[in-house]
């Protein structure tokens, strides 16, 4: 058998490419190894000896090939095995050593390598740092690497280069970026494949390492600057201004004052997410590590999936699993839309909206409706581009979501202000509690956020019997609300038909003494909808065969025609929550056109049942990434990675799809059953 790297680390350290290193340098230490007694030894490009061609060995070897020949530092720079004297002790050895080419007996640069398996080794490499007071480090495993500038003995900022020869730290972490240098790094990132670090794990590591000691509110100050970076991103793709400012290419102090004035311009631009004259409450040290940790991800994309997916752990970890909510995984929402076929005519709203999934997804449809209408394509980077005035219209004055939870709410604000290009109808309300509606709304402090919003959300009004905020004429509701918890103050159950028992169950009209949170949803959500309306409502499996909710299931046959239920895949909302579920689809009864869309009540009628199979996540609430034919990872026609499902249908990068799913079946179903909304 060749020796070769491939067939030295398979098995045994390395399933993955070795993206990092050129095919030249692979080639130059695949040379340098030889086998003796049935063992495989690589002579050291430093020492000139044979050593054994470990794994971890042979990734120390190709960053000694890529420092000399890349990066072009002389081999009389460069040593192995660097003892690191902490106080008395010298035990402790850094795997490459680079020395200042001006003071040959101090180190530049300290390198820690790893096998390509193995995660730790950071903080030991931060440690012998501290120790050495070298300026720059570089931790690797072959398939990721971390390269930290030294800014003083406290901290290290994590910059995205290492500098050649003849370069300066400055020379690298200095030079203005635009969108394209992002896009760049990001397609570095791709290149790791499914495990390369997403910003959801670089927040956590932030908060690990920086945040957990900086006494501050996490959530407040990695969404300021998620906010701010949103902005930048924007900005400079428009040609606002000539290059990106979220960039850790300053000392510290003159840092914050960079990002605070980004920070400002964003709050004045986009209103009613953060108070007016909010400050970021980082100091500038610690300001600096998050910075640099953040300005390399490129937030935009087609489809807002990588902010998304940090405003979900965000909002999750500080707000919402307490509360019995979970955030819908895309696929299903991207499922639930394409089954209720949202118009750009049709008003929409969520009702428990968290961080605006179900709004935001309906309004890429609608986007893609209407630029495939007016014989555009939709980029890689659609949601910055400017968008024809039909696409902002539909935001501003069609789409609409609600949420208890003031963080959510701000997180939705801020997604749909950026889809409708300054304007959001997020609006901070229990929905649940309509009969106080009225104190909160006179709140000067949330009029001043709210009422633009609000005003038009007064304009769907539909009530006819005095019963105040009740009733609405929304043509679609899509929603998760909560479904941990009961409700029992009295003075909110009164209003709901569900929360009160059946004469014929003995209770003659009694209010119950507690009813699940879940259940005055589907209840309210009705009230939402005009005649002819839609819902897509996900709700825990167990509403649909417990023969204690008997009455659940009358109550809404009585009021509409069961479209379909749709049982997702046990997984879906772990590391959550295992709790099984299913989407319950719906169109209100009308008989009368004038009302809205035509959906004639009759007795019997055809209902369309699917579960899914294909699991998206594992066990542990890992995602799974769909495979093609031949084995590879499917990526979408923008380059995203697939998760596998059989929901519905993807378009791939290589102009094939992903096997037709339940949303196709559905639409089938829907054309058969000429329901109204899919003639």
């Amino acid at each position: 058998m060749a020796l070769n790297l491939a067939n030295l680390m398979a098995g045994k350290a390395l399933a993955f490419p070795l993206n990092l290193f050129t095919k030249e340098a692979i080639t130059n230490v695949e040379a340098l190894l030889v086998e003796r007694n049935g063992k495989v030894y690589v002579t050291c490009q430093v020492r000139g000896k044979e050593v054994l061609a470990k794994p971890e060995e042979l990734i120390r070897q190709l960053w000694i090939h890529t420092l000399l020949y890349r990066y072009e530092y002389p081999r009389h720079r460069i040593a192995v095995e660097y003892p690191i004297t902490f106080g008395r002790d010298t035990s402790k050895r850094a795997d490459i050593v680079v020395f200042d080419a001006d003071r040959p007996t101090v180190p530049y640069l300290l390198v820690e390598v790893k096998q390509a398996t193995a995660k730790g080794g950071k903080e030991q490499l931060k440690s012998y740092g501290h120790a050495t007071g070298a300026p720059l480090a570089l931790w690797s495993n072959g398939v990721e690497r971390v390269i930290w500038h030294r800014k003083n003995p406290n901290y290290f900022v994590e910059i995205p280069a290492l500098p050649s020869v003849d370069e300066t730290i400055d020379d690298v972490a200095g030079q203005p970026w635009t969108i394209d240098t992002l896009i760049e790094k990001e397609k570095e990132r791709e290149k790791i494949g499914p495990r390369a670090r997403s910003l959801r794990q670089l927040i956590e590591d932030m908060e690990d390492e920086v945040l957990a000691n900086a006494g501050v509110d996490v959530f407040e100050e990695v969404f300021k600057l998620i906010f701010a970076k949103l902005y930048d991103e924007l900005s400079c793709y428009r040609e606002d201004t000539p290059h990106l400012r979220f960039r850790n290419a300053n000392t510290a102090a003159q840092l914050k004052v960079t990002i605070q004035k980004l920070f400002d311009e964003a709050n004045g631009e986009w209103e009613g997410v953060f108070a007016k004259g909010e400050k970021i409450k980082l100091t500038a040290d610690h300001l600096q590590v998050c910075v640099g940790s953040l300005e390399e991800f490129k937030l935009f994309n087609s489809n807002l999936d990588i902010v998304d997916e940090a405003f979900e752990y965000l909002v999750n970890k500080s707000s919402k699993g307490e509360k019995g909510q979970y955030f819908t995984p895309r696929w299903v929402i991207d499922m639930c839309v394409k089954m209720m076929n949202p118009t750009e005519q049709e008003t929409v709203i969520d009702t428990a909206c968290g961080s605006a999934g179900f709004t935001v997804h309906t309004i890429f449809k609608v986007w893609h409706d209407i630029l495939k209408d007016e014989g555009r394509d939709a980029s890689h980077l659609f949601t910055m581009e400017k968008k024809p005035k039909r696409c902002d219209k539909y935001v501003q004055d069609k789409v609409y979501a609600i949420d208890f939870d003031e963080k959510s709410v701000r997180v939705a604000r801020c997604l749909n202000l950026i889809a409708g290009d300054g304007q959001s109808n997020v609006l901070h309300l229990n929905t649940l509690d309509w009969r106080k509606w009225d104190e909160t709304v006179k709140q000067q402090d949330w009029q001043d956020t709210y009422f633009p919003g609000w005003k038009k959300f007064r304009r769907l009004m539909a009530d006819e019997k005095g019963e105040g905020y009740r009733r609405f004429g929304f043509d679609v509701l899509m929603a998760n609300p909560p479904f941990a918890g009961d409700i029992k103050q009295t003075d909110m159950l009164s209003s709901y038909d569900l929360a009160h028992k059946r004469a014929k169950d003995g209770g003659q009209g009694k209010l119950e003494s507690a009813v699940g949170r879940d259940l005055l949803f589907i209840e309210r959500n009705l009230d939402f909808l005009r005649p002819g309306g839609r819902m897509a409502v996900v709700l825990p499996q167990g509403r649909f065969n417990n023969s204690s909710d008997q009455r659940v299931r009358e109550f809404i046959a009585e009021r509409c025609r069961i479209l379909a239920v749709v049982g997702l895949h046990p997984n879906t909302f772990k590391p959550h929550t295992g709790t099984k579920t299913s989407v319950l689809f719906v169109q209100k009864w009308n008989d009368d056109p004038a009302a809205g869309p035509i959906c004639k009540k009759v007795k019997d009628y055809n209902i369309f049942f699917a579960t899914q199979r294909l699991e998206p996540k594992d066990t542990s609430g890992e995602k799974l990434v769909a495979q093609k034919p031949d084995g590879s990872l499917a990526r979408d026609q923008h380059g995203h990675w697939v998760i596998q499902h059989d929901l519905f249908s993807t378009e791939l990068d290589d102009g094939t799809r992903t096997p037709e799913g339940i949303a196709e079946a559905f639409s089938e179903f829907a054309a058969k059953e000429k329901l109204s909304f899919f003639v």
